[in-house]
């Protein structure tokens, strides 16, 4: 029988390790948001001049193109991937990837709303890629570049095809400011501040190559297209949304908190600071579970682990040979006793993932941290374990 391990000294200084909302960035408070535009309107031009700072700043830092366009817009990741498949599908035959949760998602808004005839679905489990060798170009593609509830990214931009037809349609939003995104493979890109930069949730960001413009004023599609999702009036872009004149009401205060994690990722280094601090992150996990006997990756492949959404799966014999109920409770209670500890909170797997942990690894989490956690899980899982045994 495994005994619980001593409790550890030492704890993490920062205890958030959520994979979204995610830490805010070291050194944040409350007060970098004091010259935030509150009681003003977003249209006025100190409201403007700020969310024009972060357009471009955004752009600058993640080296989008020049005649790419970055727009803010309503309701997070979600409302900036909806806005996408709504405003550009059906033109062309889709195949789509999912390979975890959130993907599956954008399954049902093309098959059970847009009602697409011609869609081919390519899947995987969760751990896995699917076969990106099958995907056709001449079709409009959707994917995910990084699986939050999976912790599994493509591995490079290789795959996709310079010469493609159709459209490429991009959820990164646990990808961007802490994985290399190569521009020229991409023509819609959708993120949310909420999470490598640590910033408030509700505002999603949308990025435009010429060809998905291109596609937007030259298609209309068969269904009605919501306000909150028109990126076009009359035919034409709607160039305002990309230059700080927001579709609906932004909140002053999550600009002033995005423009402070701009700055700190400026500081930093910029996207170089940002991508070297994660991918440090998923080495000490990964040194950390070369050693372990009962936790691996979920993720066997090292060339698609995330550096970010850092999933763990448990590998323990003992754990194994339970039911899934059990493994589901025994999982659900190690992540509650690491945030009773307050050591770790938020790092249960997703509900629809296999029973793990979840670890973000993003560039506002210290590596420090990181290190601080490991000996936490140990103990936490063998107290888990002994506690279990001992009632049977």
């Amino acid at each position: 029988m495994s005994q619980p391990l001593s409790p550890p000294i030492s704890k993490p200084s920062n205890p958030h390790f959520s994979s979204g909302p995610c830490a805010k960035r070291p050194g944040w408070s409350v007060s970098k948001l004091e010259n935030a535009c509150v009681g003003r309107s977003h249209r006025s031009k100190d409201g403007k001049v700020k969310l024009a700072a972060v357009i471009e700043r955004s752009k600058k830092i993640l080296g989008i193109p020049a005649d790419y366009r970055l727009g803010i817009v309503p309701a997070s990741d979600t409302g900036a991937v909806e806005m996408a498949l709504w405003s550009l599908l059906g033109h062309k035959p889709l195949d789509i990837l999912a390979w975890e949760s959130f993907g599956q998602e954008w399954v049902k808004d093309v098959t059970d709303e847009l009602k697409l005839p011609d869609s081919r679905l390519i899947k995987a489990p969760y751990g896995n890629l699917p076969d990106l060798d099958s995907v056709d170009f001449s079709h409009d593609v959707v994917f995910l570049w990084n699986g939050t509830t999976s912790g599994v990214r493509v591995p490079n931009g290789d795959w996709i095809k310079n010469d493609r037809q159709g459209l490429t349609i991009c959820d990164a939003t646990s990808a961007v400011f802490a994985m290399d995104i190569p521009w020229d493979k991409i023509d819609v890109l959708t993120y949310s501040w909420q999470k490598v930069l640590g910033g408030e949730a509700q505002h999603g960001v949308i990025v435009l190559s010429p060809r998905a413009v291109e596609r937007l004023e030259s298609y209309k599609p068969a269904w009605p297209i919501p306000k909150l999702f028109r990126l076009t009036q009359k035919g034409k872009l709607i160039e305002g949304i990309f230059q700080g004149d927001t579709i609906n009401t932004p909140s002053m205060l999550c600009v002033e908190d995005a423009l402070d994690g701009l700055t700190w990722a400026e500081s930093i280094g910029g996207l170089p600071g940002l991508i070297s601090r994660s991918e440090a992150n998923l080495k000490a996990i990964a040194t950390w579970v070369e050693q372990s006997n009962w936790a691996d990756f979920l993720a066997e492949n090292p060339e698609i682990r995330s550096c970010t959404s850092i999933c763990l799966k448990i590998i323990d014999s003992w754990f194994t040979s339970q039911s899934p109920e059990a493994q589901a409770k025994c999982a659900t209670q190690l992540a509650k006793l690491l945030e009773k500890e307050k050591v770790a909170y938020d790092i249960a797997a997703y509900r629809a993932a296999p029973p793990g942990l979840r670890i973000w690894g993003g560039a506002t989490v210290e590596t420090a941290d990181i290190e601080a956690l490991l000996p936490w899980l140990d103990w936490a899982y063998n107290t888990v374990k002994a506690e279990s045994v001992a009632v049977v």
